[in-house]
């Protein structure tokens, strides 16, 4: 029985490689005009050598991106998928789920359901991409959106949230990874769909 479709499984992979690419092509152009001055990254992890090579990975990976999320979300919301695998969803059910899994009581037997936490989470970065690609947006044609540029606080404050934004896409990947490593059944299904 084919748990992941086709489409969810390219899609899936696309977002991945395309982030891979964003996030450190993004570290190397941060480091170019640190937000934050105690927070460089190091070139060892970083992709483009050099400002200009990392705009290029950048803008390239940023295309890839935003093109395979609206195929992801709107195939997710016309197929049914995102309504049914997602909810319903509680904070209670999201606060269980998390106290089991701090205590190492989460079940993975049923790989075909998601947990109030997985569900919470990939919510939240589907919300995150959204926020990310629209902050990166503001940053990279602040004349072309100045309202958008605005909303984000201006100029300097949508490099933060860009900032932030992408942090966040980190760490859901570095969790992410971790759970595979420990449920490695689900990294099967993402790259057989069962």
């Amino acid at each position: 029985m084919q748990i992941q479709p086709l489409w969810l499984r390219i899609t899936h992979w696309l977002n991945a490689f395309a982030v891979l690419i964003m996030v450190t092509s993004g570290w190397q152009i941060y480091n170019a005009s640190p937000i934050f001055r105690s927070i460089v990254f190091p070139s060892a992890i970083t992709l483009g050598g050099w400002l200009g090579g990392a705009l290029q990975w950048h803008f390239a990976a940023m295309w890839l991106l935003v093109a395979n999320f609206i195929v992801y979300v709107a195939m997710n919301v016309f197929t049914g998928r995102l309504r049914r695998r997602m909810f319903p969803l509680s904070i209670r059910s999201i606060v269980t789920d998390a106290f089991a899994a701090l205590r190492g009581k989460l079940g993975h037997d049923d790989l075909t359901h998601y947990n109030a936490v997985q569900k919470f989470a990939y919510l939240a970065v589907i919300v995150d991409i959204v926020i990310v690609i629209l902050s990166g947006l503001a940053v990279w044609k602040s004349v072309q959106f100045p309202l958008l540029r605005t909303l984000m606080g201006g100029y300097d404050e949508a490099r933060v949230v860009h900032f932030f934004g992408m942090s966040f896409l980190v760490a859901f990947f570095v969790v992410h990874v971790v759970m595979v490593a420990l449920v490695p059944r689900s990294l099967v299904m993402m790259i057989r769909g069962r």
